[in-house]
């Protein structure tokens, strides 16, 4: 019998959080692991005490990106619920948890936003799932201050309309 390897397991672990997500348009999670140790974990929802958008739908505001061909696009995205990895360093943060020097496993690659918290809280490597449909400013960000990432199925982009 062979072993799972340490992001088989954190892999696993992380698909069971994901189905704590309470917006059906971004099912996502993310762990925090320190030296094969998990530190704390987070789910897409509302922050504590507030509805859930699958108790009272979304709440969305539009948003402007490029596509594939460069062109302007609009959408609408969902604002109710706070993203995987600000609730997995927020847990951290509640229950008194350094992440410095730990590991991000997630589902999709972090949007902007997420990865400059990751950034500041010393985060050095990134392990996701799936990309993400706007991570090009992400990525170059890990690049310039050296966190290493990687996309597990990198042809395959998660993408929540």
């Amino acid at each position: 019998m062979s072993r799972k390897s340490w992001d088989e397991y954190f892999i696993d672990i992380l698909h069971s959080a994901q189905d704590r997500a309470t917006c059906d348009r971004g099912r996502s999670a993310a762990l925090l692991v320190k030296k094969n140790h998990l530190l704390s974990t987070g789910y897409v929802g509302s922050p504590a005490g507030v509805v859930h958008c699958s108790d009272v739908g979304h709440e969305f505001v539009d948003s402007y990106e490029k596509n594939e061909e460069g062109e302007i696009e609009r959408r609408q995205h969902c604002v109710r619920t706070v993203h995987a990895e600000q609730n997995a360093i927020c847990q951290a943060a509640k229950f008194g948890i350094s992440v410095e020097g730990a590991t991000l496993y997630c589902t999709m690659f972090p949007c902007y936003t997420c990865a400059k918290m990751l950034v500041n809280v010393g985060i050095t490597r990134v392990l996701a799932e799936y990309d993400y449909q706007s991570s090009e400013r992400s990525r170059a960000l890990f690049k310039e201050v050296g966190i290493r990432f990687e996309v597990l199925h990198p042809g395959k982009q998660l993408r929540y309309e």
